[in-house]
C-alpha cells in the first residue's frame, strides 16, 4: 500500500515538473511575441479585409490590449509541441517501444495540422465572415468604425477555434493508441460527430449556409481521414495481439 502512494506521489510529481515546463515556455513565449507583435500587426493591418483599414483606439489600453492577444496567440504556437512533447512523456511509460517510436511522430503532425487550419481560418474563413459583418452594417445603413480591440477579438474568435478543430486526426490517432478508441466506435459515432461538427461550423461563422457548408465540409473530410488513420493504427495492434496469444496464450 505504501509502494502505491508512494508511485502516485511520484506520478504526481512528475505531472507537476511537466506542467511547470509548459508554463514556463508560455511565459517565455509570450514575452518574445511582445517583441515582435509589431511587424505582424503592421502585415495584419496591410493584409486586412477591410479596405483602407484604420483602426481606432476608444481607450487607452487597447494598443496594449492587442499587443499582449497577439503575444498569447505566438506563444500558444510555440507552446504547442511542447505541451505536446510533455504530454507525450508523462504517458510513455505506459506505451510499449513501438508505440513511444510511433506517437512521437505525432508532434511534428500536429505542429502542420494547427498550422494548415490557421491559414484556413486566416486566409478564407475569417474574410468571408468580415465581409457578411461588413456588408450586415452597411445593408443598415452604419458607418464602419473599427476598434482595434474588437477587430482582433473578432479575428482571434474565429482563427483560434478552426485550427484546434484541425487537430482531430491527431487526438483521434493518440486515442487509438492507447485503446481508447477504435475505428468501430468512430463509426457509430458518425453521425453525432457530423452533426457536431456542423453546429461547430455555424458557431465560428457567418450565420449563412454557404460559410457552415465551407467550413463543415473540410472538418468532416478530417474526421473521415481520422477514422481511416484509426484502422490503421487498430489492425496493427490486432495483428500485435494475435502473435502475443499465439506465443503465450497456452502458457
Amino acid at each position: 500500500m505504501q509502494e502505491d502512494a508512494m508511485s502516485l506521489v511520484e506520478h504526481l510529481g512528475e505531472l507537476r515538473k511537466r506542467i511547470i515546463w509548459i508554463i514556463a515556455v508560455l511565459v517565455l513565449g509570450m514575452i518574445g511575441g511582445f517583441f515582435v507583435a509589431k511587424p505582424i500587426l503592421i502585415y495584419l493591418q496591410e493584409a486586412s479585409p477591410l479596405v483602407n483599414a484604420t483602426w481606432h483606439a476608444f481607450s487607452p489600453w487597447d494598443g496594449l490590449r492587442v499587443y499582449m492577444q497577439l503575444s498569447f496567440i505566438i506563444a500558444l504556437v510555440v507552446t504547442g509541441p511542447v505541451t505536446l512533447y510533455h504530454l507525450w512523456s508523462f504517458v510513455k511509460p505506459g506505451l510499449s517501444k513501438e508505440e513511444q517510436k510511433a506517437t512521437i511522430g505525432y508532434i511534428p503532425f500536429s505542429v502542420l495540422l494547427f498550422l494548415v487550419g490557421l491559414a484556413f481560418a486566416y486566409f478564407v474563413v475569417f474574410p468571408m465572415a468580415f465581409k457578411f459583418a461588413s456588408g450586415l452594417t452597411g445593408s443598415l445603413m452604419l458607418t464602419e468604425t473599427y476598434g482595434i480591440t474588437q477587430y482582433f477579438s473578432f479575428m482571434f474568435n474565429i482563427l483560434l477555434p478552426i485550427s484546434l478543430l484541425f487537430e482531430l486526426p491527431v487526438v483521434v490517432m493518440f486515442l487509438t493508441r492507447i485503446r481508447l478508441l477504435n475505428p468501430i466506435r468512430l463509426h457509430k459515432m458518425r453521425r453525432y460527430a457530423y452533426l457536431a461538427l456542423v453546429i461547430l461550423s455555424t458557431v465560428v461563422t457567418p450565420p449563412d449556409a454557404l460559410s457552415a457548408i465551407i467550413v463543415a465540409i473540410p472538418l468532416i473530410i478530417l474526421y473521415e481521414i481520422s477514422v481511416l488513420l484509426s484502422k490503421v493504427i487498430y489492425r496493427k495492434q490486432l495483428a500485435k495481439d494475435r502473435v502475443w496469444a499465439d506465443e503465450y496464450g497456452d502458457k
